[in-house]
């Protein structure tokens, strides 16, 4: 029973730093080990009664907060909203040359959104054309400033088929790949999911969402651009591009700028994917939820040996 408190306080302990309860549904899918359904109900209640864990009607959290509810329930219909537009601006853009796969990632992929939340988004490329894809999209996401949609097209993150596997693997990047919600490319988002198998080591209990994902339709235009660029020309501007774009976020975040989150601008750049750095939020989240978990096992150590 120890470990199974254990695994019960620690989930809760990530989502805490996110300010986010959970039900106990969710705090199972998100354990780190796998539990008979009456073993894990007993633990939890137990810790409930014991105070380390507190409980709003269908919501548990590790501080008395009823507001922490209520900030939920505000983002879960707010986040509603944005996931439908969501799905139309998924439908929109995998109509772009080289793009084969595309989700909804960050908050609004764990059912959360605020007034200042973006929509983003994880973009799966053909192999080699990454780069060409990218600069397509940003192109376009340039005019939607125009109009003040730019909140709308926040692609963040891009791999291409040659790299579908996510090389950092932690708690963060295990939760960001199962919590990933598909929108279109069911045949590559299923290959995104098995190459993530990893993922299973720290979430065994959370089964990817694969078959949401609409799958290809055919577009002339876009059939025809690649047929352009489906040669060595393809390969010498995607490269190009990569480099271009690379040594332009270098300076951006040598001369420290900042973005609308007011974070310094950084972005982590290969030939096979295009991604926020790791060390610019990751790496703080991390050593913010090891502190996290060294506190709370030191807090209850009446109720854990019990």
């Amino acid at each position: 029973m120890t470990e199974a408190k254990e695994n019960i306080l620690a989930t809760l302990a990530y989502f805490d730093i996110f300010k986010y309860p959970l039900t106990s549904g969710e705090i199972y899918l998100f354990l780190k080990n796998k539990y008979h359904q009456a073993d894990f109900d007993l633990a939890l209640r137990y810790l409930v009664a014991h105070q380390s864990v507190f409980q709003f009607g269908n919501f548990y959290s590790l501080k008395n907060d009823y507001s922490l509810v209520v900030r939920r329930y505000n983002g879960n219909e707010k986040a509603a909203e944005l996931i439908k537009v969501a799905h139309k601006i998924g439908s929109w853009l995998i109509r772009f040359p080289y793009v084969r796969g595309i989700a909804i990632s960050g908050s609004l992929s764990k059912n959360y959104a605020d007034e200042d939340s973006d929509i983003d988004l994880f973009i799966i490329t053909v192999k080699n054309r990454l780069w060409i894809a990218r600069t397509l999209m940003h192109a376009f996401k340039k005019l939607t400033f125009l109009v003040n949609k730019q909140d709308y097209f926040c692609m963040n993150y891009y791999i291409d088929e040659e790299q579908l596997e996510i090389k950092e693997k932690t708690i963060y990047t295990a939760v960001e790949v199962v919590t990933l919600i598909p929108l279109q490319g069911d045949t590559v988002i299923e290959q995104f999911y098995a190459a993530n198998s990893w993922t299973r080591e720290y979430l065994p209990n959370k089964i990817m969402r694969i078959s949401s994902a609409k799958p290809l339709k055919p577009s002339i235009f876009k059939t025809a651009f690649e047929k352009i660029f489906n040669n060595p020309l393809g390969d010498i501007l995607d490269t190009l591009l990569m480099r271009i774009t690379s040594g332009r976020w270098s300076k951006k975040t040598e001369q420290k700028k900042l973005n609308s989150k007011g974070a310094v601008m950084k972005m982590d750049t290969g030939k096979h994917y295009a991604k926020p750095d790791p060390g610019n939020f990751q790496a703080r989240l991390l050593a913010q939820y090891e502190s996290r978990i060294s506190q709370i096992m030191i807090e209850p150590q009446n109720v854990l040996a019990n």
